[in-house]
């Protein structure tokens, strides 16, 4: 798949020292939807200020589109749009105008039309005459959004866009993103709703103090990285786990009516039938058995701890 932004060597120290991000190398494929996640402070917030020319890296090169973003940043900026985590809005000004301006101010010709679906699909096309300072939080989001998309870029930042915000408002993000999704749009996002980050993206980058850990298919890090759980429902309560299954790391749980094991299911031998046969002569019955996969919030956490 072509690559539509590419990141070599970007790192940010500044003036107090601070070394923010560490040595970045990374490609973002065209039309995908890539998952940044990481712990407050982890970096996410910077990496993506630099891409959008807020804030210069201390090193490195980024290309979008094979634009230079430092060189050529006008070209380069005009292919992004930016939805920040802090509102950033003329609270004076009405909805419309300020979705109109920001376009103008890419130099896009104007569409009524287009901006006025834009607005539909936000659920603001009713609120369009209000000033900002008259919206709710909720649909002073929406018009962040709105903005970011008047001038129809090909890539789109959000970060953290679902944080704090309704319900409704994270049900129409996520359906606009789709939409944006099937249109070639390029979408990366960063956000602490892991599961969100499960559902949508196609790749997922954790990055931890500065440092990009990994980036991998998400399908094939939960593959690898992931573990399963088998919980083993017994018959009568146990008060203590008995030392003979102690190469099983079990744990205890629910009151004592319940044995955990977590295995590699990807491994040669997972320990499960020679688990169960010592059950089966430590007179240990039991009467249900129920596995389920690591989420990609397990695998996230075991990978920062890790670090």
């Amino acid at each position: 798949m072509t690559s539509i932004l590419a990141l070599t060597g970007v790192s940010k120290t500044y003036a107090s020292g601070h070394q923010a991000l560490k040595h970045v190398d990374l490609e973002i494929r065209k039309g995908e939807i890539f998952a940044l996640l990481g712990p407050n402070g982890a970096g996410k917030t910077t990496l993506i200020s630099i891409v959008c020319g807020i804030v210069t890296p201390s090193t490195g090169t980024i290309a979008v589109a094979g634009h230079d973003a430092l060189a050529d940043y006008r070209a380069a900026r005009r292919l992004i749009g930016l939805v920040p985590q802090e509102l950033s809005v003329d609270m004076f000004e009405t909805v419309l105008a300020t979705v109109r301006f920001s376009r103008r101010l890419f130099g896009r010709a104007p569409n009524e039309a287009y901006l006025e679906q834009l607005l539909r699909d936000l659920s603001l096309w009713d609120k369009r005459g209000a000033k900002i300072m008259e919206l709710s939080g909720g649909m002073k989001r929406r018009v962040l959004i709105a903005k970011a998309l008047s001038h129809e870029p090909d890539i789109l930042f959000l970060d953290e866009p679902t944080a704090g915000v309704d319900v409704s408002l994270r049900r129409d993000m996520w359906k606009l993103i789709g939409s944006l999704r099937e249109r070639g749009t390029t979408i990366i996002l960063t956000t602490h709703y892991i599961e969100e980050a499960e559902e949508m993206a196609d790749r997922v980058g954790v990055i931890n103090k500065g440092e990009l850990l990994l980036v991998e298919d998400k399908t094939e890090l939960m593959k690898k990285l992931g573990k399963r759980e088998m919980d083993i429902a017994l018959v009568e309560p146990l008060a203590a786990i008995p030392a003979e299954l102690s190469e099983w790391h079990l744990a205890l749980e629910n009151d004592g009516r319940t044995l955990r094991y977590v295995f590699d299911a990807q491994a040669e031998r997972t320990g499960i039938p020679s688990l169960l046969r010592r059950l089966h002569d430590l007179d240990i019955a039991f009467k249900d058995l129920e596995t389920s996969k690591s989420s990609l919030e397990d695998i996230f956490v075991d990978l920062v701890e890790q670090k």
